[in-house]
């Protein structure tokens, strides 16, 4: 049996790729989501609110009201949501993975990158506690 941060890691190495990927061939992406059933299976999350180009906290509101219905109705165990931010006081560009699971476990962490002569090169990833926003909190006794 997994633990929640197990769980988590396995999202952030099944998708992490697609924004590397995409920030490599574009320069950007768009927020996107992966999820956890509870039977270990993962896929990916997407969100369209009809719009061509809508802004990045549009789609992390869309995905974070989606894994919300999710963990309520038991369909999720695990989520990530992806997207693109900048960090600390140099403002560096880094791809950020807000993680949450229904053990209480949540994490964002920050995979800094920069893009020189079209080559993405990844930085030292970092870790800060989340906002636990996606499962209810867990019961205690």
């Amino acid at each position: 049996m997994a633990s929640p941060k197990e769980d988590c890691q396995a999202l952030v190495d099944a998708f992490l790729l697609v924004a590397r990927k995409m920030l490599t061939e574009h320069g950007e992406f768009l927020p996107y989501g992966a999820a956890m059933r509870p039977d270990g299976e993962i896929e990916l999350v997407s969100a369209y609110d009809g719009r061509e180009r809508p802004p990045s906290k549009d789609l992390i509101t869309i995905l974070k009201n989606q894994f919300m219905d999710g963990a309520r109705s038991g369909e999720y165990i695990a989520t990530a949501t992806f997207y693109d931010v900048r960090i600390g006081k140099d403002k560096k560009d880094a791809i950020a993975v807000s993680l949450d699971h229904r053990d209480g476990y949540s994490v964002i962490a920050f995979f800094p990158y920069e893009i020189v002569d079209g080559t993405l090169i990844n930085g030292v990833p970092t870790a800060t506690k989340g906002a636990a926003d996606i499962f209810p909190a867990p019961l205690t006794h």
